[in-house]
This record gives C-alpha cells, structure tokens and sequence, in this order.
C-alpha cells in the first residue's frame, strides 16, 4: 500500500498501524528552539581543502562532529543544476501512477526497493512515508528490476549524482581522517569504493501529523550520510543533549551526518547523530539521502590510530555481519551502536 495514494481520498481515522507514542512533543514550527547556539554547525568545504584556510575549519569539523554529528556543507563542488536535476527527476517518479512504481517494490523477505518500511516484530510501527532504498554500489550487488529498470532520464541523472557524491564523501572522509590525526590509509582501505546505497523518501502531509512520524528516531548504522532536500518543506530534527531541534536547510547545501560505523572507527570520539522526520497537514516532503560505508569485506573497529591513544570502546565486526545485524532489529535510537560496545 501506498501512503501517497491513500492520503488522496480524505482521512478521518488514522490507522493504527502508525499511530505511534511519541517521545518528547512533535513540534512542527522551526519556533521549537529558537537560541542562536541550537543551529547546527556550518562547514565550507572548499576552506576545508585549502592549505592557507585549513587548520581552523579543520578545528571547527572537529567539534561539529565530536559535539554534533551533524553539519551543513556548503561550496562542496557538486554542479547546483545537477541537484536541481536530482530534485526534479525525484518529484518525477513520485508523479508517476502507482502501478508504474509497483514494478519497483520490496519484494518478500527482501528490503531493497519501493515501499513503507518493513516493519520489525508485530509491535513496531510503520513510519508515515514511502521510500525507494537501493544498494548502488558494490556495483554487482545492484537488484537488476531497479536501478537498471528506471526511466533512462532518471537513471542517467541518479548516475551521475552518484558519481559526484562518491568525490564528495571520499574528500569528506579524508578531512575527517586529519581531523582525528588518523593515518590517511586507514579511511581509504576502509570506505574507498566501499558499500553504498540511497533511499529517495516521500513524505505526505497528514490530518493529524501529532500522532505518526516520517523517519523512526535512530543513527545511521553507515560511516555519513549526506542529504538533500528535494522540496523546501522542514521536517527533519536531531537530537542534541535530550532535545529534538529542527534543521534549517540552507539553500544548495547538503546536511552531512556521521553514522555509527565513524562514531567507532574513532572509538567514540565522533558521535553519531539520533534523527528523525516530521510530517506536517498541509504540504509533501522528499529527501534524498545517500550512505557510504565500509567496504563489504572489512572489518568494522576503531582504527589502529586511535587506538595508539586509548583503550578500545567498540568490539570488531565483519561489515556484512554488520549489516546482516543493522537490518534484523528494529530502530531505536542508538540501541544497535550500544550493542556494539565492549
């Protein structure tokens, strides 16, 4: 079932399948915290990789990422028309009828394609969105009824995007690898052309937007996770000492946020950030994120760097075990890095 389809006719009950309790208000208005020192922080990625500007966006990537797990990147090199192209060609396929996007849907047992999310137990609720995950890279592990089967325009865009977001998150792991003092190697061999995947999500508006929620609250289980906005509706908030705060999306920027696998290949230095969407009555949301992690075969620990200063927080892990857990469990908060922990 389509959550887009059946909000077309009017609600006047919402199903209990995704009624759920919230934790702390569900705030709609970006009026919830209004304190200057409550914006996430801002980085300028071409300050970032010039020598004469490095060391002190350096120093701030350290905090942001340390006290945050979240920041807005700004001058990142990636062509706005491009994005722009993105966003269009998302608002396109979610246009589409819908016996068009069921060619694409989560088959049984499986969690790649077009649909709600898969709920966990009988007990868990369905988040208020519809969404399109895929695995794109390993480039083997790609389902070939989705990424190949996507209208050309689609599929010819999504390439390209990808291709320039792998250029930006390696330039990203790189400066958060000096950041830490790590060897340079060390993040190469672990997320070069290493596992990757996307999820375009569709939010629509609600009648009683109270009493569900777009995105379950949890961190990524990746090492980022790097965002677009496709609309300018709000609805994503982060979690910062216990209170939910809204992200003020800057034009043409990306929202980068760490993810578990970084906050322990650091051993605890760099946080991964809790998140969650809201959905608001009057308008649709879409988002694009994409995820980059580890290779498949490596191992997930903190690295032999940061290890040379403290003693280890998180145990080791296989990455497709790794994964093979993440997708077992349900989302909660930071309960699946929890588990990690020694």
């Amino acid at each position: 079932m389509s959550i887009q389809e059946m909000v077309k006719k009017p609600i006047h009950e919402i199903p209990t399948r995704f009624i759920v309790d919230q934790e702390g208000p569900i705030s709609h208005s970006s009026e919830e915290i209004s304190s200057s020192d409550a914006e996430i922080p801002v980085l300028d990625m071409k300050s970032l990789l010039d020598q004469e500007t490095k060391n002190p966006q350096l120093q701030k990537l350290y905090s942001a990422c340390s006290e945050w797990g979240i920041f807005q990147l700004v001058n990142h090199g990636v062509d706005t028309s491009l994005m722009d192209k993105m966003k269009h060609e998302i608002k396109e396929f979610y246009n589409l009828p819908l016996e068009e996007k069921l060619k694409y849907k989560i088959k049984d047992g499986e969690f790649e394609g077009y649909g709600q999310k898969i709920a966990v137990g009988d007990d868990e609720k369905v988040d208020w969105s519809d969404r399109f995950y895929m695995i794109t890279n390993p480039l083997h592990l790609r389902k070939p009824h989705l990424f190949p089967q996507l209208p050309s325009s689609f599929r010819e865009t999504l390439e390209t995007y990808i291709s320039e977001l792998q250029k930006l998150s390696k330039a990203i792991f790189a400066v958060m690898a000096e950041s830490l003092e790590m060897e340079e190697t060390e993040a190469e061999e672990m997320f070069d052309d290493g596992m990757q995947s996307l999820r375009m999500t569709y939010y629509p508006p609600c009648p009683q937007p109270e009493k569900v929620i777009g995105l379950t609250p949890h961190s990524d289980a990746t090492g980022i996770t790097i965002l677009l906005q496709v609309n300018g509706v709000q609805g994503l908030q982060v979690k910062k000492d216990g209170v939910w705060i809204p992200v003020q999306f800057l034009p043409d920027a990306f929202v980068v946020n760490i993810g578990d696998i970084l906050e322990i290949v650091s051993n605890g230095v760099y946080k991964s950030i809790e998140h969650r969407a809201t959905v608001n009555s009057e308008s649709e949301r879409m988002a694009i994120a994409m995820f980059f992690s580890c290779k498949y075969e490596a191992e997930v620990g903190p690295s032999p760097s940061m290890l040379m200063k403290q003693q280890p927080v998180f145990r080791r892990l296989k990455m497709e075990q790794y994964v093979k857990d993440f997708f077992s469990r349900k989302l909660n908060g930071k309960t699946f890095l929890h588990n990690m922990k020694l």
